[in-house]
């Protein structure tokens, strides 16, 4: 093997660093220009509002949003733990640079930072299953991962990086529960983290509760590792409720983040686990499994009498109406099939790292079968492709989790092919590396006559660009209804105003609003701008349908939004000139 030949490679962490600086290299020369003049998404949009409003004072606690559907407002879920992250980096930017060059460092350290645990995680995981060998080849993934670099890119400071590298921590702490002694209790601490942060990984997170709980089930030796998991986990949990909830909201129960309802059951379940890995560690199977059933059945118990309605998912206590009109729209709700309908490019480009991952499995499963890292691993693979397909929100966890199936395939493939040579083996790993398979597949599919050529929306582009909403910031501070409520965010980063909506599941009292104000007739329009006292009206990507993908749909030609794009101003209606003719196109609403 190349690691019996060369025994005197350089440390591990070396080149995992030399890896991960490779990807920055990139990812700087691709976003660092127009780092402070792009914002590529509304979550980062609104993330840098909330790190102002925490840099001016706001407390910990405090996460009111008075600039949104004011008078009310709106009391984001997110966590100030990484408000608290992106705060330090500023402060410790600012003792060597400017404010502008210190929130510019920020914006470019933050996201690139999590790249380390995220590619670390996935090397561990390759390194149980196959070896060293095979984590040197999860590095080679990771530098030609592009497509896995999406939520890592310069600028991206929402949550979704921090959530994807924390899940598969608990992923990699999980597989060498059985082999490091306190690997268990890591995976414990990593999903009460993730949990502070958000609950978009808890599918994972559970099912790595759930592997260890299965092996302590059947085998008596892993009781530690299940007793220092439940152990941790019922303090990260705990801790995590604590530092993100307000103590005036602990009765509060929610769906989209860690509640009284979420914490009580994992605090329970962490309680339940290390005392059934405690007291009942003998030979009996029975014994054993009778104690992991009602370890696993107490937290579901628990959650299900707090709050029921919460089985329905993170979204269960979302308006109805806010569903049809805006959620089910959202691009990365949609599933994968509904992806290569609409965007095939970028569907299949989606689809074909995964299948890649989908193959490897089934080479390396019949030597592995039987190995407890390999099943969970693979479990966690094939559960992140199940979400996926229904929900492509999901598309970066499946990724990762699947190049170090990927890695240890490609080093299986060498050995069945007596490929020894290191030249041999890069190729191979070259071949299925993340970027291949995706340009392979669109090639493929374009020579069988498929229409892969990229959507690209300009007007969209313009939308996200700071230059884009000078002429608004320099009107007096208003009230601002947009036609898509995705560019509230942007309003709030890049000038003075208010906005009437953002892309929140719970602003339902004001999306809806927003929604009818762009989609029904002029008259009604006024009524409900003069009624919400809104001051402007603002349009980009040549005022598309209120709360749909720019262009995806015509709008209804009697609605606010047909009248605009035709160019029919209703007389209540008064165009600002300095934006007319531009990417924003802005009215000042009379009464």
């Amino acid at each position: 093997m190349l690691a019996m030949s060369m025994p005197r490679q350089p440390h591990f962490a070396l080149m995992l660093v030399a890896a991960w600086l490779l990807v920055v290299l990139q990812l700087v020369m691709q976003d660092w220009s127009s780092l402070t003049v792009v914002i590529g998404d509304s979550d980062d949009a609104m993330r840098l509002v909330q790190v102002h409003r925490f840099l001016a004072g706001q407390g910990w606690f405090d996460l009111h949003e008075a600039r949104i559907a004011p008078p009310l407002g709106y009391d984001s879920h997110w966590s100030r733990l990484i408000d608290a992250g992106l705060v330090g980096l500023f402060l410790a930017f600012r003792t060597i640079a400017d404010a502008a060059l210190a929130e510019r460092l920020m914006l470019a350290v933050w996201p690139v930072l999590w790249l380390v645990p995220t590619i670390g995680a996935a090397a561990a995981v390759a390194w149980r299953l196959g070896g060293r060998e095979a984590a040197l080849v999860v590095l080679l993934l990771a530098v030609l991962g592009v497509p896995g670099w999406s939520q890592y890119r310069l600028g991206r400071i929402d949550h979704h990086n921090v959530q994807i590298a924390l899940a598969l921590l608990a992923v990699a702490t999980t597989v060498w529960s059985d082999r490091v002694r306190w690997a268990g209790g890591a995976a414990g601490a990593a999903t009460g983290l993730a949990l502070a942060i958000g609950l978009e990984g808890m599918p994972l997170l559970v099912l790595c509760g759930t592997a260890l709980t299965l092996r302590y089930m059947l085998d008596a030796d892993a009781a530690p590792a299940l007793r220092h998991y439940g152990s941790s986990l019922a303090v990260g949990a705990l801790a995590a409720f604590l530092v993100t909830v307000p103590p005036e909201h602990w009765g509060q129960v929610a769906c989209d983040a860690i509640a009284i309802n979420s914490a009580a059951a994992v605090v329970a379940a962490g309680v339940a686990l290390a005392a059934a890995a405690t007291l009942v560690t003998g030979t009996r199977l029975s014994s054993r499994c009778l104690a992991g059933a009602a370890a696993g059945a107490l937290p579901l118990a628990v959650f299900v009498l707090i709050e029921p309605r919460c089985l329905g998912g993170p979204y269960a206590l979302v308006d109805a109406g806010v569903r049809s009109v805006w959620l089910d729209r959202v691009n990365e709700m949609q599933s994968l099939f509904a992806l290569m309908q609409t965007r095939p490019v970028t569907g299949l480009a989606c689809a074909a790292f995964p299948a890649t991952a989908l193959a490897a499995l089934a080479i390396v499963a019949p030597g592995l079968r039987r190995d407890f890292a390999f099943l969970t691993a693979g479990a966690a693979f094939l559960l992140a492709l199940a979400i996926m397909i229904g929900m492509i929100k999901f598309y970066d966890y499946t990724l990762w989790l699947g190049v170090p199936l990927v890695a240890v395939a490609a080093l299986d493939i060498c050995r069945r092919l007596r490929l020894e040579s290191m030249v041999a083996r890069f190729v191979v790993a070259l071949l299925l590396t993340p970027v291949t398979v995706s340009v392979a597949a669109i090639t493929i599919a374009s020579t069988a006559g498929a229409d892969t050529r990229a959507a690209v929306n300009p007007e969209r582009e313009a939308c996200l660009r700071r230059e884009s909403y000078a002429a608004l910031a320099q009107l007096p501070p208003g009230l601002v209804a947009t036609n898509q409520v995705g560019w509230g965010p942007f309003v709030l980063a890049w000038t003075p105003h208010a906005v009437l909506a953002a892309p929140y599941h719970r602003l339902s009292a004001s999306i809806l609003p927003a929604h009818r104000v762009f989609a029904g007739p002029p008259d009604e329009a006024h009524a409900i701008l003069t009624g919400m006292r809104a001051t402007y009206v603002m349009t980009c990507a040549n005022a598309a349908p209120a709360l749909r993908g720019p262009g995806t749909e015509a709008p209804d030609p009697a609605s606010l939004a047909a009248r605009l794009r035709a160019g029919d101003v209703p007389g209540w209606l008064e165009p600002v000139r300095a934006t007319q003719g531009k990417a924003i196109v802005v009215y000042r609403v009379t009464r």
